[in-house]
């Protein structure tokens, strides 16, 4: 009866939900192998021993295969869940769990990849069939980031989705297995998508803070405007560097402010990342060509910021507040 439930679990279609439960009993099989060989030791039960080593194999056959199926169904998973905000991903969590599960059965593994005499060390295989999952997952989300048509949001989804599973695999037994190699190789990634965010996000508005074209009255156009005196036409165009900023910044703060970054650590690096690099820039523009605004009528309308009202509103992104949500 027990051969028969087994052989039936064996030969059903497979599923990467059924690998443990195959896991499962295969390890049962491999510890009652002493007890079958001592209790049905006679030639009349020949029959008995081969049934329970057949059903053994056959259980490790169809684990070994359904190993592989999980692999194809990471590459090939076309789900159209929509992460609006770029968190992430239902199939990352859903990976990375069933990897961590994977190495509660390590040793059961290990002993899977003997069953069929696998070349090399089983340890060195666990981990290649490990990071040809990995490599599946990422493959899979560069295609799932293309369904975003801000450029800054493709990378935000992806930082957030590679960080997710290298913080993962560093705080499971996979890290032992991957080495050190595997997660800094990944880090790497992480901030290069970082990195393309930023450029992507505030390469445009930074432009705002040129210095091109603001010339003093017959100055030599080496781009300076000093001692606050400057020709109708550079206070202009301060005027609308200012006013496209401010407009600029507040597209960008209702919108990110929708985004999320789920990993406190990561979120918080990223916003101070962007601080760095925009409020020096934009307290040194304040200062140089605030003199000409203020002079002028309703220098308000133009600056309306200051540096820490803009450190405060950089705060407040990737939070993940929705569009009814009042500002804080």
């Amino acid at each position: 009866m027990l051969l028969s439930f087994g052989d039936a679990i064996a030969k059903s279609k497979r599923s990467p939900e059924k690998l443990f439960v195959l896991l499962d009993m295969y390890e049962i099989m491999q510890e009652i192998h002493p007890d079958i060989e001592g209790v049905f030791c006679g030639k009349a039960c020949t029959e008995i021993r081969e049934s329970t080593f057949g059903l053994t194999k056959r259980l490790a056959l169809t684990a070994q295969e359904t190993f592989g199926d999980f692999q194809e169904a990471v590459e090939k998973d076309a789900t159209k869940t929509a992460v609006s905000d770029g968190t992430v991903h239902p199939l990352t969590s859903y990976v990375i769990n069933y990897v961590k599960f994977l190495f509660d059965y390590q040793s059961t593994l290990m002993q899977l990849f003997q069953e069929f005499k696998s070349k090399g060390d089983t340890s060195s295989q666990l981990a290649a069939v490990t990071m040809r999952i990995m490599q599946a997952l990422q493959s899979n989300l560069d295609g799932k980031s293309k369904q975003y048509k801000d450029p800054a949001l493709t990378h935000l989804f992806l930082m957030n989705n590679v960080h997710y599973m290298v913080r993962s695999v560093r705080r499971s037994e996979a890290k032992d297995l991957l080495g050190d190699d595997w997660v800094q190789r990944y880090r790497r990634i992480v901030q290069q998508h970082a990195n393309q965010y930023k450029r992507n996000a505030w390469s445009k508005i930074l432009q705002c803070f040129s210095t091109q074209g603001l010339t003093p009255s017959g100055g030599s156009g080496t781009g300076s405007v000093e001692g606050g005196s400057g020709s109708g036409a550079s206070r202009t165009l301060i005027k609308e560097r200012f006013r496209s900023f401010n407009m600029q910044f507040e597209e960008l703060h209702q919108k990110q402010s929708q985004w999320t970054v789920p990993d406190t650590e990561l979120r918080e690096s990223l916003r101070l990342s962007v601080a760095e690099v925009l409020l020096p820039a934009y307290r040194s523009y304040v200062k140089r060509f605030g003199p000409l605004v203020d002079g002028g009528k309703n220098p308000q309308k133009y600056i309306k910021y200051t540096a820490e009202d803009l450190e405060r509103m950089l705060g407040e992104f990737f939070e993940g507040k929705n569009f009814g949500e009042s500002k804080r």
